[in-house]
């Protein structure tokens, strides 16, 4: 997670955020370290306790009209005490215009102000999901990410195992790749998982014996996607004679990515077997469990009747021949 200067925000946010720099330039190398902004109602009104210094300060109607109110010495003393803790940054909704005092003690203290003419809800919603995303936790995996039926199946298992072989056929069947071989994963704060490519095996593939492969140029836009939601996690492992595998798909399993846990299916890896049909089942069966549907769950309910009636039969064969 790399740090986030002010001038960062601006420089690569900063249309769509609409922000203009109306102080000094002193203090845009300050970096914000906290994904949420702070709103410092309560700092005017004198409790500094609650003043977060690392989180960006959002400065409405509200607190410039506070502000107004007061006598030329308080507003300086408060501002004073305020920026005394070197906040990283200032925004000014509505684009409003603070007082001189303001951006004097602001400058003062190293402390960028800017402004944006976005009220200070809209502006906290839309750089709350910047700051939201700079700040996502992060992991890189091996594997390969694919978008099936529109669940997003990552496919793990040791090298050679035939991952990016099984992705290849997918996509012959239809179906987007989203990363090969370097999958790049991150945490929401909705506590999701996104996954994508890295910049530099973007839309390529790797298959032994063919060599690298560009997967856009040879299929088309309709075959790869940018990035996706991981719904499921499919392991690949060789296939071992004296391992008992899950026959009836009740013992449900998780894989953890980032502290979310993943629902995750082993498939065990022989010759003949059709992964790309078995994969795509298997997403097709996670849509349905989503839905409410759960097959194994079914079969049992239905095996489980099947057997009570017949218990139930045998009973009364017992009582009339007695």
């Amino acid at each position: 997670m790399a740090d986030l200067h002010v001038r960062d925000l601006v420089s690569t946010h900063g249309d769509e955020l609409e922000l203009v720099s109306i102080g000094e330039d002193a203090g845009l190398a300050n970096v914000v370290t906290v994904s949420h902004v702070q709103k410092p109602g309560l700092a005017m009104a004198g409790f500094l306790n609650h003043v977060v210094p690392e989180r960006l300060q959002v400065f409405g109607r509200t607190e410039i009209n506070y502000l107004a109110q007061l006598e030329p010495k308080r507003v300086r003393e408060t501002l004073g005490a305020y920026f005394g803790f070197k906040v990283c940054g200032v925004i000014v909704t509505r684009n409003l215009t603070p007082s001189e005092d303001f951006l004097a003690l602001a400058a003062e203290h190293q402390t960028p102000v800017l402004r944006t003419r976005y009220s200070s809800q809209e502006f906290t919603e839309r750089v709350s999901r910047i700051l939201e995303a700079h700040f996502a936790r992060r992991t890189t995996m091996h594997g390969v990410l694919m978008d099936v039926y529109g669940v997003g199946v990552l496919l793990l298992g040791k090298s050679s195992i035939g991952k990016s072989e099984c992705a290849l056929d997918l996509i012959l069947q239809g179906h987007r790749l989203v990363a090969d071989d370097i999958v790049e994963l991150q945490r929401t704060a909705q506590g999701t998982i996104n996954g994508r490519s890295s910049e530099i095996t973007k839309y390529y593939m790797e298959i032994r014996g063919l060599g690298i492969i560009n997967i856009k140029e040879m299929f088309g836009i309709g075959s790869i996607r940018d990035r996706k939601k991981v719904h499921l996690v499919v392991r690949l492992v060789d296939w071992d004679e004296d391992t008992e595998y899950d026959r009836m798909g009740l013992d449900e399993a998780n894989y953890n990515i980032l502290g979310v846990e993943l629902p995750m299916v082993k498939i065990p890896v022989r010759p003949g077997r059709n992964l790309t049909a078995i994969v795509e089942v298997a997403a097709r069966n996670h849509l349905l469990k989503l839905e409410g549907y759960h097959a194994a769950q079914e079969f049992q309910k239905r095996l489980m009747e099947r057997i009570a009636d017949a218990d139930m039969d045998l009973d009364l064969d017992i009582e009339e021949s007695e």
